[in-house]
């Protein structure tokens, strides 16, 4: 993305056509990034992402802080731009960016619209059940676990893939808190791993895909990123195989759980991949942003969903002196499937966060401060240097603002180059608990048990899997740079 002073010209040429009076630009050396305004607005956004990052200490949701600094910043570089007389840059400017959050905002809409009707649906349930009555010891629930956990986070995401597979864990170690703090280290890792070779795996490589990056060696379309499976495969299996070494011996406790998947679940699952084939196809042979092709997605469940909804069965005579008397009648028959419940009980937190770090970035691309780091780090250091350090400040500054700070930068980049970038910042939010959503909401899940530094003693072998993901990037894509 350019800054948006470089293509305003071009777009203003075009209000003579319209009867707009006439607009001189401003200087575009206006040097807001050394003025209190610039200060002030970088001030903001640093405390923003101090609170994010303490979102699990101070028990503070991170849309909260970051929401009101996006408007902060808008509303100090209008203020500024206006004092000087151009406050239609800012308007334009703004748009730009909410434009870019809408779309990213819009696709995730759709993404944890699906997720929550297959958890109506009790899918997720049905595959928790199935793995708590394998009757396996430690070590073979602890590779169960991981292995899940990658296959699944490719189509699901990391977020919902951890906590449905947290879960899982503290069932089984409800008597072992060591297999417990373990097994989250290991699902993090493995959830955040294996998003990173697809498209819907993370909220990152959903924001690079959707960008229709175009390169001097090629589009940067669905299928390259699996290119990164076998990195991605060893940022997993190097931690894997060392927190298993450290894994209690025995045999958790028999479970016997059992919870079928309610009517409809698994229409839900493949109108889910005709989905998603559908904005490949929007975006690959259509040339149309690929939410347009998601939101087209989404109407595929909305009449599904209808259609659940008329063939309801009505509640039997006792059924119905159950639901008076407050007593469970049975799942399927209390309730009809509703798609705007679901849409309602999202995870609405991330996308008014994905909203604000949106915004806010993009106020500070306006007022030149990535421009700034952007010729510091690209531009001095290399790509390749750049790339793998903007995946361990991913491990500090979460991995969605270093993501939007890259795209909003918009280096000049080979396609190996944007690839290997996602796949350091996916993996480098493994780093810390702290790097990616994945860790956070587990740290609540398990409150206690898995914490900060729990994850931190394990940082070291998740930085060798980095080091060898990385290695194996540079070696087997060698042709994509």
């Amino acid at each position: 993305m350019r800054g948006i002073r470089r293509v305003l010209p071009p777009l203003l040429l075009l209000l003579p056509l319209t009867g707009a009076a006439e607009i001189t630009l401003p200087p575009l050396s206006s040097p807001l990034s050394t003025s209190w305004t610039g200060l002030l607005c970088l001030g903001i956004f640093t405390t923003a992402l101090l609170l994010v990052i303490l979102e699990e200490f101070i028990d503070l949701r991170k849309s909260k802080p970051m929401t009101i600094a996006a408007g902060l910043i808008w509303a100090l570089i209008a203020w500024s731009e206006g004092q000087v007389g151009y406050p239609y840059v800012a308007e334009t400017a703004v748009r730009e960016s909410l434009l870019q959050s809408a779309e990213l905002i819009l696709l995730m809409l759709v993404v944890m619209t699906y997720t929550s009707a297959m958890t109506e649906r009790r899918v997720f349930a049905a595959l928790r059940g199935w793995i708590l009555r394998r009757a396996l010891n430690y070590h073979q629930m602890f590779w169960l676990i991981g292995a899940t956990s990658f296959l699944i986070s490719p189509l699901l995401d990391n977020l919902a893939t951890t906590v449905l597979m947290g879960a899982v864990v503290i069932a089984v170690g409800r008597e072992n808190a060591k297999f417990v703090a373990l097994g989250c280290v290991h699902i993090v890792v493995a959830a955040n791993s294996g998003g990173a070779f697809s498209p819907f795996g993370d909220i990152t490589t959903l924001m690079v895909w959707q960008q229709n990056i175009t390169t001097s060696t090629g589009d940067l379309w669905f299928g390259a990123f699996f290119s990164l499976l076998l990195p991605a495969l060893a940022a997993y299996l190097i931690p894997a195989m060392a927190l298993s070494l450290a894994l209690p011996a025995g045999r958790p406790a028999a479970i016997q759980a059992h919870d079928p998947m309610l009517r409809g679940a698994r229409r839900i699952i493949a109108l889910f991949v005709a989905t998603i084939i559908t904005a490949v196809a929007f975006r690959t042979m259509l040339e149309l942003p690929a939410v347009i092709g998601m939101l087209t997605g989404l109407s595929y469940l909305q009449i599904f969903g209808f259609y659940l909804k008329r063939t309801h069965p009505s509640l039997s005579a006792g059924e119905a002196d159950l639901e008076a008397l407050s007593l469970p009648a049975p799942l399927d028959s209390r309730r009809p499937f509703d798609i705007f419940v679901r849409i309602s009980r999202i995870e609405w937190d991330t996308l008014l966060f994905l909203y604000g770090v949106g915004l806010a970035v993009g106020g500070l691309n306006y007022l030149g401060y990535l421009s700034i780091a952007s010729e510091l780090i690209y531009s001095h250091w290399g790509a390749t240097a750049a790339n793998i350090l903007v995946g361990l400040f991913s491990a500090v500054l979460e991995n969605v603002p270093t993501m939007y700070a890259v795209l909003f930068m918009d280096p000049q980049m080979s396609q190996g180059q944007w690839l290997l970038v996602t796949l350091t910042t996916g993996i480098g939010g493994s780093i810390l608990s702290i790097g990616s959503a994945a860790g956070i909401a587990l740290m609540g899940q398990a409150r206690g048990v898995y914490t900060f530094f729990t994850h931190l003693r394990w940082t070291p072998v998740i930085l060798l899997g980095y080091a060898a993901a990385v290695a194996l990037h540079l070696w087997l894509n060698s042709a994509r740079f």
